[in-house]
């Protein structure tokens, strides 16, 4: 059985399709979109840091630890997750989960499942998926377990100019938890004006 996880939120890109700034910090509902994550992932996991650039005081409401991504020039999702990792590692656990903080309704049995997925498949890593049309399924790489074990492999990644989460993922073996996507999809995330207006609309008919 693996042990509980600790858990990091991703919130360090740089929101270009939202003209820039944090999305986390915009709200649905009268709340922001990054405590609704926070809300959905702090029960299950062990700790909760976040990973974010720039001044970390914009977040000091929230009482989380803010990590920077190690590797410069925002390569991407992978940055966030090493720098969970390495958090982690100094926190002496074997297992970080991400999220994405701008993804407000995910799983609220989403680590358990993850867990479970990453234990039956014998993979060291697990990432969620949704059902495609077709009979195969959309993997969400962002939303995953990761063994700590493996940052010094994907630092070493990163700074080789490796950029694709699935790229890495794929070479170490990946096992999938599988969410339904109806009535939504829940793992929908805010990019655009619209897609904030859209996520306004789900919450207010109450699928948050």
């Amino acid at each position: 059985m693996l042990r509980e996880p600790l858990g990091v939120i991703l919130a360090g890109g740089k929101a270009t399709r939202m003209g820039g700034g944090d999305k986390g910090l915009l709200e649905i509902g009268g709340v922001s979109l990054l405590e609704r994550v926070i809300g959905r992932i702090g029960p299950q996991v062990g700790g909760l840091a976040l990973n974010a650039n720039g001044d970390p005081g914009r977040f000091a409401a929230f009482g989380l630890p803010v990590l920077a991504d190690g590797i410069a020039g925002y390569p991407g999702p992978l940055a966030g997750v090493l720098a969970g990792l390495d958090w982690a590692a100094a926190q002496g656990a074997d297992h970080l989960v991400s999220v994405a903080a701008d993804t407000p309704f995910f799983p609220e049995d989403l680590v358990p499942r993850l867990l479970l997925a990453a234990e039956t498949a014998g993979k060291p890593i697990a990432l969620a998926a949704t059902p495609r049309p077709d009979g195969g399924e959309w993997r969400h790489p962002t939303f995953g377990l990761w063994p700590v074990a493996l940052r010094h492999d994907l630092r070493e990644a990163l700074e080789g100019g490796l950029r694709k989460v699935v790229h890495w993922t794929d070479r170490h073996g990946t096992a999938t938890a599988r969410f339904p996507a109806q009535p939504y999809d829940p793992f929908f995330n805010v990019n655009t004006p619209e897609d904030l207006e859209t996520a306004r609309a789900m919450a207010a008919g109450e699928v948050a």
